[in-house]
């Protein structure tokens, strides 16, 4: 839990790194702590609870991030892997279409995060350009220093809460 800044602040504008969605910058407090992964699910991780790996990089090996997956897919794999360590499902999932739970907070099964819960963890309590640095190459795997592919999760140095590739490696939601 806890207050931050969400949207384009004030470093990131001087940056010119802004997307139209991302302003105004406004005030949020999340009331609930929650956890959340310190890397992106990988392929083998994917591929043991689902018995598939659509990755279009999976040439990579099992640990990179899966990718090429649906909203409703990883919805899907929260809900697999609540109910493998006992937990309640947060989705509503019927025929491949899931639905997002009333209150993210109502379940004690994994779930994707909000949108306001992603920005938090990413910043990590810091205003740098990127998760963890104002230089994206310690941080993040992007289209000039990946040659165009995914890399193993965990490579590059983690933000201040200790999440890997919150900036680059695969695009999140």
């Amino acid at each position: 839990a806890g207050t931050f800044d969400m949207g384009c602040t004030t470093a990131q504008q001087a940056d010119e790194r802004c997307r139209s969605d991302e302003s105004p910058v406004h005030t949020v407090t999340l009331t609930h702590d929650f956890y959340m992964g310190e890397t992106e699910v990988t392929q083998e991780e994917y591929q043991a609870v689902m018995g598939t790996n659509p990755s279009g990089f999976s040439s990579c090996g099992s640990t990179c991030p899966v990718e090429s997956i649906t909203w409703h897919e990883a919805a899907e794999y929260a809900n697999a892997i609540s109910l493998l360590d006992g937990l309640t499902e947060c989705f509503s999932c019927v025929d491949g279409e899931c639905s997002t739970p009333e209150s993210p907070y109502t379940c004690d099964g994994y779930r994707l995060p909000t949108e306001a819960e992603w920005e938090y963890a990413a910043r990590g309590g810091t205003d740098y350009l990127y998760a963890g640095s104002n230089t994206l190459d310690d941080v993040g795997w992007d289209e000039f220093n990946a040659s165009y592919k995914t890399h193993p999760v965990a490579q590059k140095i983690p933000n201040d809460l200790g999440l890997y590739d919150m900036s680059g490696n695969v695009w999140e939601w």
